[in-house]
Order: C-alpha cells, then sequence, then structure tokens
C-alpha cells in the first residue's frame, strides 16, 4: 500500500517543480504570517513536510522549532539535504508517533484533502491530541465539500467542507479563530486548543 498517497511515484516531478525553491511560492506568506504568531523557539510539526522547501523553510527561518513527517522516501531524503539540521522522520500521519511529544503548533499545508473522510477526522483528533493547551493548528483544505482529482497524482482527493471541519474540530477541543485564502486559492483553517478551563476559586 502506498501511504504517499501517490507522491513518491512522482517525486522527480514533484520536486523539480517545488522542491528547491527557498521562501518562495504559493503559501508562504500566509505561512510566514503564521509563524511569526508564535513565540521564538516553539516547537512545530510540519505534517506531510515534503522536500521541506518552500515551507517549512519558513518555519526554521522564523527561528521556530520545526520537525517534519512524510511518508514519501524520496521526499524525506531530500528534506535530509535542504533542512540537515532539522528532525524529519518517514512516517504516514495516520500512524505516525509525532516524535513521542507535544506541540506548540502543527501545519498540514496540502495534506488533509489528500487523506479518506475517516482518516481525516481521525487525524485532527490525533493533533488535538499532541498540541499544547493554547496550541495552534494551521492547514489547507477547501472550503466546499468536494471530490476531485489530484492534479499531479491523478488520485481522489475530498473535502468534508468548512462545516464539518469546524464541528470535528470542536469536539476535539480545537476552535478555530480564522479562515482565509491565498493567492493560489487554498482555504487555510486557523485553529487553537482551548486551554483547559480553571475552577473558581471558593
Amino acid at each position: 500500500m502506498d501511504r504517499s498517497n501517490g507522491y513518491e511515484g512522482i517525486a522527480p516531478e514533484f520536486l523539480a517543480r517545488r522542491g528547491s525553491g527557498r521562501s518562495t511560492g504559493i503559501g508562504v506568506n500566509q505561512v510566514r504570517k503564521w509563524a511569526r504568531t508564535l513565540p521564538p523557539g516553539a516547537a512545530v510539526i510540519d505534517l506531510g513536510c515534503g522536500p521541506g522547501f518552500p515551507i517549512t523553510e519558513v518555519l526554521v527561518a522564523e527561528s521556530l522549532s520545526a520537525f517534519g513527517v512524510d511518508a514519501a522516501p524520496s521526499f524525506v531524503q531530500a528534506f535530509e539535504r535542504n533542512l540537515p539540521n532539522t528532525p524529519v522522520v518517514c512516517e504516514a500521519v495516520q500512524d505516525s508517533r509525532f516524535f513521542d511529544r507535544t506541540f506548540d503548533g502543527v501545519l498540514a499545508w496540502g495534506l488533509m484533502f489528500l487523506l479518506s473522510p475517516e482518516d481525516q477526522r481521525r487525524l485532527i483528533e490525533r493533533i488535538a491530541g499532541i498540541l499544547a493547551p493554547g496550541g495552534r493548528l494551521l492547514f489547507t483544505s477547501p472550503a466546499e465539500p468536494i471530490v476531485w482529482n489530484d492534479a499531479m497524482t491523478g488520485l481522489e482527493s475530498r473535502s468534508l467542507g468548512a462545516g464539518e471541519y469546524r464541528r470535528h474540530m470542536s469536539a476535539v477541543g480545537l476552535s478555530v479563530a480564522s479562515e482565509y485564502e491565498d493567492e493560489g486559492q487554498n482555504h487555510y483553517f486557523d485553529a487553537f486548543k482551548d486551554a483547559p478551563s480553571l475552577a473558581n476559586p471558593r
């Protein structure tokens, strides 16, 4: 079974298009703005990190402690070349151990809609489990519930739609702070993990 959702098979083409440009490309400005809302040194995991350029490199440039996870071996090898001082593991997000730690931020750019609906819901639950209270989640997926074929792999992609994403995040203690789109019409969900409420002193 291909846990990379078809991306290992088209890795050479993908890397030629998007795997070498530093801090340029669609999504970079939005990720940079999000990264700047986190404190310097905050631990952030990039799920579906690909080769590290251009998205993970933004986290590193903003003085965050970045970690990467990707299921495509070719992407992980490129990541290690591109960002040799940034930890990365070759694991599918569905069963990754996420470095056995919690994070101040989780980024999933261009990943969520590649997964089955069940895996998407489960991943949101798992993200809630590794986020520290007050931690931030940023992911992309179309606002409308829609099914289409990925332009590069030809495989089916599926957005659950903004309403379903909001409902499922709320159920696991995540609240959407804002939604917006970039120049490539990618829709962003910027959410945070609710801090535990303190009991009223008596």
